[in-house]
């Protein structure tokens, strides 16, 4: 996050405040099983308590970060149709020739098979695209192209979703 204040959608704030308060409920829960250090038996007793105390860390950091996200973001306007952004319908041609409508979002959805994340490979590549541009990116596959066909604003696709 760069510390100026970012657009998100209503939609990638409630997915962030959820996400925050199932962290915090996980957080609960896993406070709640550490020992007092004066309690603590044999070595496997403190492996427990050192992972107990690592998983606590990782959750303070994700809650901290999911915290600051919310404190610096604006409510984002509607999607730019000029260029890829985040909340943009963008419409490919991967190189095999396959022609696919995604919605450029910023949290990840795993029921959405059309949200590509502004932060993945293919994601990143787009933002500030335009119609007629090629991307070059990395997959798990080896590298990758595509072309932007077009692009529409949030949802105004077919097979686009309104999730940013």
């Amino acid at each position: 996050m760069s510390g100026a204040a970012e657009p998100i959608s209503a939609e990638a704030r409630r997915a962030l405040e959820q996400e925050l308060a199932d962290l915090h409920a996980e957080r609960t829960m896993v406070a709640g099983t550490l020992k007092d250090a004066t309690d603590v038996g044999d070595q496997a007793d403190q492996a427990e308590q050192l992972q107990r105390a690592h998983q606590l860390d990782r959750l303070d950091r994700r809650i901290a970060d999911i915290t600051e996200r919310l404190k610096q973001a604006e409510p984002a306007g509607p999607a730019r149709t000029d260029a890829v952004g985040v909340g943009s319908t963008v419409t490919v041609r991967f190189q095999d020739g396959e022609v696919e409508t995604l919605q450029i979002g910023e949290v990840a959805d795993a029921l959405d098979q059309s949200l590509v994340t502004a932060d993945s490979p293919l994601g990143r590549v787009l933002l500030g695209c335009r119609a007629g541009d090629t991307v070059q990116y990395d997959t798990p596959d080896g590298h990758a192209s595509a072309v932007v066909v077009s692009i529409g604003g949030s949802g105004d696709a077919p097979g686009g979703s309104a999730q940013a």
